[in-house]
């Protein structure tokens, strides 16, 4: 293959011209980099798209500088590995979903909560600019965890996936519901029982009647793991956008990779902060609606009223609890965090444009 002779890593003006970073083309004669990728869950996932864009990206406009090794479905490490593999670099790349190391990711889970926000595309852009402006955030991945962070993404909407209709905060009492990270939280404040689980044990767990549903299971996930066979009634509480979680790098792999490198996934991650997670994620669950509707499911959303007494009911005492018994203990500056969430919420929250899987149900009708 012939090796392009530079890339477009930058567009400074300089005296109204515009100066192009240039890799040299000794960078691809010394041959590919080869980078391993693991991953806990399957490809198809919603992440996961995003993951598998950002490495065909980076082979191809790397002209192959960089390769990849695949494994998916924790076929290299078992899920909660993925994290200390990405440290002591016997993995490259991993897509990290911190509900699953909360004891050490105490600041990390000042970025998840409920009833704050609406869109999932600005809450990819919330949690970027935390991280890059919130050092404490920055110092817990990248010197505890041996992880830099190439982009974060999160886990789209996850509405309520019941065997019965749940139309108020009051059907919700007593249910079961599965539920995962701080979303166990939510349900509980709800007056619901949640149930932690993995995802491979919910639709027998439905099936057998140990749960009456499940939160925190991300729409598209759900609907191709078929539980509304089940569990037929999807429910928007008005929760907002489900889960962050974040594309990492081992640092030791990072800072041992050419600048020109480095700059070139940095510029794939700004393009796919600009727009890439809708134009993966938007029609993915579009598709997951249709085939949910194929199959009889029934879409509802709560009153406005009720999800405004439901936001009353989580929020500002969800944040205040993190605060309170996470962040103070563990010496975090958690007022000075969260007003930069505040911040970036404002900045970004409007701006979203994805829509949710009752939106798309509705736009359908």
């Amino acid at each position: 293959m012939q090796r392009r002779k530079f890339l477009k890593l930058s567009g400074a003006s300089v005296g109204g011209a515009i100066a192009l970073s240039i890799i040299p083309v000794s960078l691809f004669a010394q041959g590919a980099h080869k980078l391993r990728w693991a991953s806990y869950i399957s490809q198809q996932a919603m992440p996961s798209q995003l993951d598998t864009w950002f490495m065909e990206e980076l082979v191809r406009r790397s002209e192959g500088a960089i390769e990849f090794s695949q494994h998916w479905s924790s076929s290299l490490h078992s899920v909660g590995d993925h994290l200390p593999a990405v440290r002591d670099n016997r993995t490259q790349m991993s897509l990290i979903s911190p509900g699953y190391y909360e004891s050490g990711m105490p600041v990390t889970r000042g970025l998840e909560w409920y009833y704050r926000m609406e869109r999932a595309d600005a809450l990819q852009r919330v949690c970027r600019d935390v991280y890059e402006n919130f050092a404490p955030l920055r110092e817990e991945w990248e010197q505890r965890h041996g992880a830099k962070v190439l982009y974060w993404t999160n886990w789209y909407h996850a509405p309520l996936v019941t065997r019965e209709p749940i139309e108020s905060i009051e059907d919700l009492q007593g249910k079961r519901i599965r539920a995962y990270g701080v979303m166990n939280d939510t349900i509980d404040r709800l007056g619901g029982s949640p149930v932690p689980m993995s995802a491979t044990e919910v639709y027998t767990s439905l099936e057998r009647g140990v749960i009456d549903g499940a939160a925190g299971f991300e729409f598209v996930t759900a609907v191709s793991y078929q539980l509304h066979e089940i569990a037929p009634h999807f429910t928007d509480m008005g929760a907002g956008p489900h889960a962050p979680a974040a594309t990492v790098m081992s640092m030791r792999q990072w800072e041992s990779l050419p600048e020109e490198i480095q700059a070139l996934m940095e510029e794939i991650a700004a393009d796919l902060y600009a727009r890439k997670l809708t134009e993966i994620y938007g029609p993915a669950a579009e598709q997951a609606v249709d085939k949910a509707l194929a199959d009889g499911a029934q879409f509802a959303t709560w009153s406005e009223e009720e999800k405004a007494r439901a936001q009353d009911i989580v929020q500002p005492e969800q944040v205040e609890m993190w605060k309170r018994e996470v962040a103070e203990p563990q010496g975090i500056d958690g007022e000075a965090m969260q007003e930069m969430v505040e911040k970036a919420i404002a900045e970004h929250d409007g701006s979203g444009d994805l829509r949710t899987p009752y939106e798309i149900y509705r736009d359908r009708s």
